[in-house]
């Protein structure tokens, strides 16, 4: 299967711009920045587990800017941020950026891997 550059730029650009965005938020996290500890508070957790979600968060960016493992790298981000709207339903938190994130990593991971659209939904054939 084809595809054309056009497509494979898109998907690398976008794949930067999350895994930036990722980055920046798991050493936030990891760092126990006040705005972390405060929305840690908010949410109930002890803060020190934002520091273990942080460091599955960019363990996670990591598998899915490489190649070769992005596709477990796009499973465990769309787990983390199945996790993270689940969070934010039960903490009675906007929801948009989570499911923006979500959904653009699922777009990315289309454009990026046309093997997993085909057997997702295209079947096996």
């Amino acid at each position: 299967m084809k595809t054309s550059k056009g497509i494979k730029i898109t998907g690398w650009v976008l794949t930067g711009l999350i895994a930036a965005a990722l980055i920046m938020s798991a050493f936030m996290k990891i760092s126990l920045h006040e705005m972390v500890v405060e929305q840690a508070g908010k949410a109930g957790v002890e803060p020190s587990t934002f520091r273990m979600i942080g460091i599955v968060e960019l363990l996670s960016v990591i598998l899915f800017v490489i190649p070769r493992t992005g596709i477990v790298g796009t499973v465990l981000l769309v787990a983390y941020f199945g996790g993270a709207i689940s969070s934010h339903v039960f903490g009675h938190q906007p929801l948009g950026t989570v499911i923006g994130f979500e959904v653009v990593i699922c777009l990315t991971a289309i454009l990026r891997f046309p093997e997993l659209t085909q057997r997702l939904i295209k079947g096996n054939k």
